[in-house]
């Protein structure tokens, strides 16, 4: 079925396809292209209008990545977002210019006149800034929308109405009347129609895997979370018994979560091959405390036990994993993004492999995949699993991990999920654990002096991981947490609670 889309314009940032993703919520179907895409390649695909992303460039400096000028000959409605209006000012005769003052996270944006882009909004409210840029001067016949306290030029429109530029990011969460103001560009400026909706992507999904796999087998490498788990349910609708389920157990679990596991997945009907290997993966990382360096490890290692399990099986010719973007996005797997970490199944994946990678949610986002997920009947508790690490619990111990401390962060770890769930707070949190930290302090108890470990608790708001802001629990709460943890955890005399939101941090630690 052919749909005609609202293009999204890549320049790198970790944002684009969130930006294309809030269009599809909208119901209008989106397309991401790189900046490099020929004018008349996008003309041809007839869209309703076009975005462009933000990005880590500066216009100004030699090789940023800069859009063909015929982009602007196309005749649709443009949006620049962040860089990508930046992009337009200096393209189209403006200035931009390093900032004197940068602005992260929230700012109070302004609305200077009505416009069809900010119909029905107040006049102010708050938006999410990132960057260490500004337009300094307007290009002809560019007018001011709206200003914020370090942007003067905040929101800018042409005088025809046709091209936008907002220095604030509304594709995320944190920014009030985002969806709004993207739902306004699409029906107000561009006048584009519904003509998409989740259930198409399902049909669509299973088609595609049919035909890449053809009559050959799949190996799935399920980790029991909830992205590995619908896609491996989404590959077995499409290919029934060729699908292969392998559950690695590589010693940096959860408390009970192998049981866990095992059960929720033969309860899907989904025939699963566990593999102790908890033994091989502790000797390798042995000695390591870099968190990179970790992940490396922890990746080469899942990836030989995975082979040496499809050698058994003839046939195999793909690999499954429940990737979604936000780590594609971290581990620089989108060109131009600067990467921040690596994830065991992106970048920590060896340079060569037996086997063909099948990620058909690569480029969504897990709340996305829950809504698949509800879709083929996966189970609400499956579903509202909190996010767990491919690295385990080996990222969350800062330093040399070993069976000791792995047990103290379990013990720790298990409390301050058992309160969550006690007190109704688990499903209203994206992602809560915690970590060990590699230092010790002083602590008084049954007034002997201790010099012992710290546990840092960390639980999240967020609806797709690319932007969080810290949970604010009550302080009776975190205070029943603290002396839970401190009198069954032994080895742990400190509790602190990270209140740092994404950005600046991440929301795991390393």
């Amino acid at each position: 079925m052919r749909r005609r889309p609202v293009i999204v314009i890549n320049f790198g940032s970790q944002y684009v396809q969130l930006i294309a993703r809030r269009v599809r919520e909208l119901g209008v179907y989106s397309e991401i292209v790189s900046w490099e895409e020929d004018p008349e390649s996008i003309k041809r695909k007839d869209p309703y209008g076009i975005i462009l992303s933000g990005g880590p460039a500066s216009v100004y400096e030699e090789g940023a990545p800069l859009p063909d000028r015929g982009i602007y000959e196309i005749g649709v409605p443009i949006l620049g977002i962040c860089y990508g209006l930046q992009v337009v000012v200096h393209q189209l005769g403006g200035r931009v210019e390093r900032s004197a003052k940068q602005e992260y996270g929230r700012a109070r944006l302004r609305v200077l006149k009505e416009d069809p882009l900010f119909e029905g909004l107040p006049e102010e409210f708050d938006v999410w800034m990132s960057h260490a840029d500004r337009v300094t001067e307007l290009p002809e016949d560019f007018t001011t929308v709206a200003v914020s306290e370090n942007s003067p030029h905040a929101v800018i429109r042409d005088r025809r109405g046709l091209i936008y530029g907002l220095q604030f990011h509304p594709e995320v969460v944190h920014t009030s009347f985002g969806r709004e103001i993207i739902g306004n560009f699409l029906f107000k400026v561009c006048g584009a129609t519904r003509n998409w909706e989740i259930g198409d992507l399902v049909g669509e999904k299973i088609e595609e895997i049919r035909m890449k796999v053809g009559d050959r087998r799949v190996i799935a490498a399920l980790s029991g979370g909830v992205d590995s788990t619908v896609a491996s349910v989404l590959v077995h609708r499409a290919v029934g018994d060729r699908l292969h389920c392998v559950f690695v157990d590589h010693g940096l679990l959860r408390l009970g979560e192998r049981e866990e596991v095992e059960r929720n997945l033969r309860a899907l009907g989904l025939p699963v091959r566990v593999v102790d290997a908890g033994k091989v993966f502790l000797e390798r990382l042995k000695g390591v405390e870099d968190p990179e360096e970790k992940r490396r490890i922890i990746g080469n290692t899942f990836i030989e036990v995975l082979e040496s399990e499809a050698r058994n099986v003839e046939g195999v010719r793909f690999l499954l994993q429940g990737t979604l973007y936000p780590d594609v996005v971290e581990s620089a797997g989108v060109k131009g993004s600067a990467k921040i970490k690596t994830h065991h199944n992106v970048g920590g994946l060896p340079e060569r492999m037996n086997l063909e990678l099948l990620e058909p949610f690569r480029d969504l986002f897990k709340d996305e995949v829950r809504e698949i997920g509800k879709l083929l009947g996966v189970p609400r508790e499956i579903l509202m699993r909190h996010p767990f690490p491919g690295p385990g619990l080996a990222i969350r111990i800062l330093g040399e991990v070993n069976e000791e401390d792995l047990e103290i962060l379990r013990k720790a770890d298990s409390i301050f999920i058992e309160e969550l769930k006690r007190e109704g707070f688990y499903e209203r949190v994206w992602q809560a654990f915690a970590v060990l930290l590699p230092v010790r302090t002083v602590g008084v108890m049954g007034d002997v002096r201790t010099y012992e470990k710290v546990i840092a608790l960390r639980a999240v708001e967020s609806v797709d991981g690319m932007t969080a802001d810290w949970f604010r629990f009550p302080h009776d709460f975190l205070d029943r947490v603290m002396r839970r943890i401190i009198n069954e955890v032994k080895g742990v005399n400190r509790v602190v609670y990270d209140i740092s939101s994404k950005p600046p941090a991440t929301i795991e630690w390393e």
